[in-house]
């Protein structure tokens, strides 16, 4: 199974590099919200990077069934299928299923390692296992 890994929370310094980069993949642009990775601050002010496990959850309550698991193990959201309910974005134990305004269909995670590549303290890293 491919997924996106955070290898080290604690070196994460708050930079944003991982957002924007997958913000500007998906949407041209960065704003609040666009981003499949999240990088917040818990209750004790530490920060948090929130990323997707391909736990499936959002497949198993997708009432369409646009979320399928390819090959890889990756969840991926079929336009054509997806009426836009966000049941996905409110499934998702992490909620970092982006919906954005002005979008018919929510984004997620592909695992694609744009977020990697952009993070310059290099603790995200994709998978295959």
């Amino acid at each position: 199974m491919k997924k996106l890994v955070v290898t080290d929370r604690s070196a994460c310094q708050d930079c944003l590099s991982c957002e924007i980069a997958c913000s500007q993949a998906f949407y041209k642009a960065y704003e609040l919200n666009t981003s499949c990775i999240k990088i917040g601050h818990k209750k004790d002010d530490s920060i948090d990077v929130k990323a997707c496990n391909q736990c499936g959850l959002c497949a198993r309550k997708c009432p369409q069934e646009a979320i399928t698991q390819n090959a890889k193990g990756v969840y991926m959201i079929n336009k054509k299928k997806c009426n836009g309910c966000l049941t996905c974005v409110e499934a998702c134990p992490k909620g970092i299923i982006a919906n954005v305004e002005g979008k018919p269909v929510p984004s997620k995670c592909i695992a694609c390692g744009i977020c990697v590549d952009a993070c310059p303290m290099g603790i995200l890293q994709v998978q295959e296992g």
